[in-house]
């Protein structure tokens, strides 16, 4: 590997100062103490004791002496110098007159402050950059920065950049060498050939067997599903299952799978021996388990799309279609047993058939009979609609997979699903039998579990009235069994321990060990005590103090009323008045925004944010720096949010722009997890700029759903005719702050329940700055995640649009709450929290600390939308905070307000989405999980690198409106949009050439100008 990894604007920050300190480090490090005063006044001059000062405050600073002493920050030599009560500082330019002077104090200082010298400290920090290289697997400039703090940590001096550049890189090729002989270590003698076999087409065959195995199943069918299990067990008993992958880090392991999944056969075979085979173990072993998740996936798929959902559809109708059959004979039976009622106790029974005979013949009578045993179920069944029976009829697309299901796949399950685990495990033998002595479409009782046939399946399984032959209905049967399995699967109750989507969550709880080692930190991080007592008397207090306020000002609050049913109906938000100041300055700074292509937009904004660019490191491991870099990265970041293809950005002769060097670049940085390193640079960037603090504190977000169609086969993708109409698709749950910037995402299967993942874009959001107030709309909403949320540190803000029906809780039963008192029906059993205490920690540490996501957790604690105890216990504690809640919405009308502001910036945003995601008819092409993740992530950045480009702007138009005397309101400064977009041009033109501004920005337009030349783009602003 090459040593010079780093950029030549880090190595020229390297052991210098970048600038000057900021006031708290300042304050911190530039600080002289008595001792530090007393170790400079004992020197004679005064240039001797200030450049003695600044020779002990720098390498406090900086971890090293520089060459040239005086060659600090005017900031920094002023603050020494009046400390040391120096009233001319330019005096320290006599200091460096001796040479050996600097030399001597710098000896003097080293020994003062036990600094110790580089070669004393190498074979330490060598050894704990091989420790890091080994687990975590960073890039040479990461491990670069660990080396640079853990020096100055430990008080060792800086070396020259050569020598540690050689340190680092050196030890990370050892450390990856290493990583490739542990993995790439043959197992069995056979294994070399045949990883090296999966390379090679084979003969009659289109591509690799390694690129069939990465390509999933897509179509929801019978078949499908076949091939899916198919590949599954392939994969699975390939033979390479018994390389041991214990002592290798699981990052590792990821990030050479990652590489694997996604690199050619051709550039797999370029590699070294050792490289290639430990790339192709890393890569089967994360195909093991992904095989696995793509085959339930399509499971769940084909159960909702086309057994569940349609035979409900189709039963519907039949049940229309039957309908005057049903009323004619009801109306017979109904004409004989009003005769019957008539008759008298008295009557003979010879009489009352001859007076029914008379209005309904017998025979009549009996069809009637036989027509409604047969279209309705028994009183003791559930009454299904016939779906059932509609879906007996299918069997045949679920015959061949059924009996190799739980053959391919490893299932485990807890006590409720172990029973119907163990009827799905018995189905390949009962499916099996064969007898002459009836069809095949009966099973013999003794082959099936009859425990396992709930009330309303028993009527299609042993017939109506019950069989007395000892059969049984085989497709009801292998139904009943199928259903009840996925309903399990479902809730986790059965679970895949080789899936990593459909795993036991259980299993992930922190426990043992791991619990013990955390749970100080954590419960301290999140202001939970072990013992629940105080603090759930603390909440008894503030809710009952709550309450009473509230009820006492609810006679004055004329935009609340609770009716004779008890329930509240508060007044919708009026929208503030527009007033002409702020119609005058949105309409000048939107006239004042430079017009610019979206692809210029973004590589300007990289250009601001050198990080941002640092974060996106190669999926290979390898150096992650390639020149301009940048206008390669703004060149596929615009082709993947545009929704276009690469060709109209693609330029020849242009090495940043050649279409081979765009697609190794989509290929090598473009991904989630470096888009999730990045963007907190960005957050950062923007937080800082005064128009974006106008607009809120960063510590507000809201969270929000935006749709896409997706009309490729995909088994991520799920109907919604409301929504997608007859195609499927999927929801892009994105989180943004109040700056209007984006902080958190996560692809959404079709259009699932947004309180399962809302706690997952929380604690999805990657480092940086995460929000403290959450906001949502009510399809985020739930009791679950309102415990969830505040055990977690979260005050949780759901915009509730059906306020009447909620019912509010109380903990004290006989308090008077006045006209609050029928809404506060509730009442709080807190001995179920105290109870569950215990677990209530462990579970919420396991979300805090990423062991098991929030979405496996709420589907953990349901079953069919009822709790479990543990479940209960949580929504117990949810209860008192949506309690606080409503009550708060009801009496506070500036958080009425403020939820509504938010939800309508988010939709400022999606607006903006709209725009720019324009290519192909909006609709996502992805077919995988992964590949929509990706694409949506760089629409997210990009959206996120436009709205910092707008912040930029219009903090400059408003600076610049200031300086002329312009009246700017504070107040109408933060009603200004940050996703204004006429002047961004999103069609048709897509260079990426850095603007020649001389280190300034673009010049502003004349908001007086004649706008005839505007064009509008439609965009409706």
């Amino acid at each position: 590997m090459p040593v010079d990894f780093l950029s030549d604007a880090e190595a020229v920050r390297y052991g210098r100062y970048d600038g000057a300190p900021t006031p708290a480090e300042l304050d911190k490090v530039f600080f002289l103490d008595d001792d530090d005063k007393a170790r400079a006044g004992r020197r004679r001059s005064d240039q001797m004791r200030l450049g003695f000062a600044l020779q002990m405050v720098t390498v406090r600073y900086l971890g090293c002496f520089l060459t040239d002493p005086l060659d600090v920050p005017a900031e920094v030599l002023d603050l020494v110098a009046g400390q040391l009560g120096i009233a001319d500082p330019s005096c320290v330019k006599r200091y460096t007159e001796r040479d050996t002077t600097r030399l001597d104090h710098a000896w003097e200082i080293q020994e003062a402050f036990g600094l110790r010298d580089f070669t004393s400290g190498e074979a330490e920090l060598t050894a704990k950059v091989a420790a890091r290289a080994w687990n975590t697997g960073d890039g040479p400039t990461a491990l670069f920065g660990y080396t640079v703090r853990w020096l100055r940590e430990n008080d060792v001096l800086l070396p020259g950049i050569s020598r540690l550049t050689r340190l680092v890189a050196r030890v990370r090729d050892e450390a990856t060498e290493r990583l490739w002989d542990s993995l790439s270590a043959p197992a069995t003698p056979e294994q070399p050939i045949a990883l090296d076999r999966l390379l090679e087409v084979p003969p009659g065959g289109r591509v690799s067997e390694l690129e069939r195995w990465r390509t999933g199943p897509a179509k929801a069918s019978g078949p499908g599903m076949v091939k899916a299990l198919d590949l599954a067990s392939e994969v699975g008993g390939a033979g390479f299952g018994a390389v041991k992958l214990d002592q290798v880090p699981q990052r590792r392991l990821a990030e050479l799978a990652r590489y694997g999944m996604s690199a050619t056969a051709f550039q797999l075979k370029k590699h070294p021996p050792s490289r290639r085979r430990a790339t192709l173990v890393a890569t089967v072993q994360r195909l093991r388990s992904k095989t696995i998740d793509d085959a339930l996936e399509l499971l769940d798929l084909l159960m909702v799309t086309e057994l569940l959902g349609p035979t409900q559809r189709e039963a519907d109708k039949q049940t229309v279609r039957r309908h005057p059959q049903l009323a004619k004979a009801s109306a017979r039976l109904a004409v004989a047993v009003e005769l019957l009622l008539t008759a008298g106790e008295d009557a003979r029974l010879g009489e009352v058939w001859q007076a029914i005979d008379a209005v309904v013949p017998r025979s009549e009578l009996r069809d009637a009979v036989a027509t409604v045993t047969g279209l309705v179920p028994p009183p003791e069944a559930e009454d299904d609609g016939g779906w059932r029976a509609e879906m007996c009829g299918r069997y045949a697309m679920v015959s061949a997979f059924v009996k190799i299901l739980t053959e391919v796949i490893e299932f485990g399950a807890n006590a409720e699903g172990d029973a119907v685990l163990a009827a799905m495990r018995a189905l390949p033998e009962a499916l099996a039998h064969r007898s002459s002595g009836h069809s095949v479409t009966l099973l013999p009782l003794r082959l099936i579990d009859s425990a396992v046939v709930p009330a309303a399946w028993k009527r299609l399984v042993f017939g109506h009235p019950a069989r007395t032959d000892g059969l049984v209905d085989r497709n009801a049967y292998v139904f009943c069994v199928l259903v009840q399995f996925h309903r399990h699967l479902k809730r986790r109750e059965i679970y895949a321990p080789g899936s990593s989507r459909w795993r036991d969550p259980a299993a992930q709880l922190l426990d043992g060990p791991e619990w013990d080692a955390v749970k100080d930190s954590v419960l301290t991080d999140l202001g939970l005590p072990e013992d629940p007592d105080a603090l759930l008397a603390r909440h008894v207090v503030t809710l009952d103090a709550i309450y009473r306020a509230v009820a006492g000002r609810l006679p004055a609050n004329t935009a609340v009323r609770i009716d004779t049913a008890g329930k509240v109906h508060v007044a919708s938000v009026k929208a503030i008045e527009e007033p002409p100041s702020l119609i005058d300055l949105r309409k000048r700074v939107e006239a004042m925004m430079p017009r610019v292509d979206i692809s210029e937009a973004i590589l300007e904004v990289v250009g601001w944010c050198p990080e941002f660019l640092d974060s996106f490191t190669s999926i290979s491991g390898g150096v992650p720096y390639l020149e301009d870099l940048d206008v390669t990265v703004a060149a596929c970041l615009t082709g993947q949010a545009l929704n276009i293809t690469y060709a109209p950005i693609a330029a020849k002769g242009v090495p940043a722009l050649e279409r081979h060097r765009i697609g190794y670049v989509d290929q090598t940085y473009l991904r989630a997890e470096n888009y999730a390193a990045g963007n907190p640079h960005l957050v950062a960037k923007q937080a800082g700029i005064g128009f974006a603090q106008a607009l809120g504190g960063g510590l507000v977000a809201a969270i929000d759903g935006m749709r896409f169609v997706v009309p490729v086969p995909s088994a991520y993708a799920r109907p919604n005719r409301k929504y997608f109409g007859p195609k499927r698709g999927i929801t892009w749950l994105n989180m943004i702050n109040d700056q209007a910037f984006g902080i958190g995402a996560k692809i959404v299967s079709g259009t699932d329940r947004d309180c399962l993942h809302a706690l997952d874009v929380i604690f999805g959001s990657g480092e940086g700055r995460r929000a403290d107030v959450i906001v949502t709309d009510t399809g985020s909403y739930s009791d679950l995640v309102f415990g969830l949320a505040q055990l977690l540190d979260k005050e949780y803000r759901p915009a509730l649009a059906d306020l009447p029906d909620q019912k509010l809780w109380r903990t004290m039963r006989d308090a008077d709450y006045g006209a609050l008192n029928d809404l506060a029906r509730g009442k709080l059993d807190l001995g179920k929290v105290r109870k569950w205490w215990p677990d209530i920690l462990r579970l919420v540490a396991s979300i805090y600390t990423g062991a098991v996501s929030s979405y496996d957790v709420v589907r953990m604690l349901q079953r069919d939308g009822h709790p479990t105890a543990l479940g209960e216990a949580i929504n117990t504690y949810g209860r008192i905070f949506k309690t606080l809640h409503v009550l708060a919405l009801i009496d506070d009308e500036d958080l009425r307000r403020g939820i509504k502001g938010i939800r309508n910036l988010q939709e400022g945003r999606h607006a903006l989405a709209e725009k720019v995601f324009h290519g192909r008819k909006a609709q996502l092409f992805q077919r995988y999980y992964e590949g929509m993740e990706d694409q949506l992530g760089a629409l997210g950045i990009v959206l996120n690198l436009l709205v910092l480009w707008n912040t930029v702007y219009i903090d400059d138009a408003l600076q610049k409106l200031r300086a002329q005397g312009n009246p700017v309101r504070e107040e109408d400064v933060a009603r200004l949009s940050p996703f204004i977009r006429k002047h961004i041009n999103v069609h048709g033109r897509y260079s990426f050439h850095h603007p020649d501004l001389g280190g300034a920005r673009r010049p502003l337009r004349d908001p007086d100008a004649d706008p005839a030349d505007d064009e509008d783009d439609g965009d409706g602003e």
